[in-house]
């Protein structure tokens, strides 16, 4: 009997284009509006931290996507492609967010909700690729699922530090 490949990339290619065009666009207005506000934010641990954390969310959709679009792969390389980043994120994600937490001056958005939300979307990233890995395409759908919301959870992390910008320029004009 020879195996099937439950994953079919023809149907998959549009999503991870567009899912994947999506992420670096966003990766490149964060990086610039980070470079903007350079100086504010390698002050402050907290905003030091959710652009590593925002940029890593941005990048590690970007990658999922290009390593799934790579040709002659089947379910259970995607799989484990999709596995690795999403591990590797999600430690970034909460040791930034601990580190922040430990060593952070901006308040703006650090709340432990923000951890739990964020790690939970990582998870489900993850047990989507291991329930793929296993041979059920269900887990391709938790883990888009998982991803498209993360990526909508990253857009505002992204705004909480642009605002965590805002607050800590207007705290030093009324200072002066």
């Amino acid at each position: 009997m020879i195996p099937v490949d439950i994953y079919r990339p023809d149907q998959w290619h549009d999503f991870f284009v567009m899912v994947g065009g999506g992420a670096a666009a966003l990766t490149g207005l964060v990086f610039v509006a980070m470079s903007l506000n350079l100086d504010v934010i390698a002050k402050d641990a907290t905003h030091r931290y959710r652009a590593i954390g925002t940029l890593t969310g941005f990048t590690a959709a970007f990658v999922i996507c290009a390593l799934v679009l790579m040709g002659g792969q089947n379910y259970q390389v995607v799989g484990i492609e999709w596995l690795t980043i999403s591990s590797i994120a999600t430690v970034i994600h909460v040791n930034g967010y601990v580190q922040a937490i430990k060593r952070g001056e901006s308040s703006v958005g650090l709340r432990p909700n923000r951890l739990v939300v964020g790690t939970t979307l990582y998870i489900g990233e993850i047990i989507g690729a291991i329930i793929l890995i296993l041979g059920h395409i269900a887990g391709l759908y938790v883990a888009a699922v998982s991803l498209i919301s993360l990526l909508a959870f990253m857009v505002t992390g992204a705004w909480l530090l642009l605002m965590g910008v805002y607050v800590e320029r207007s705290e030093q004009h009324t200072k002066k």
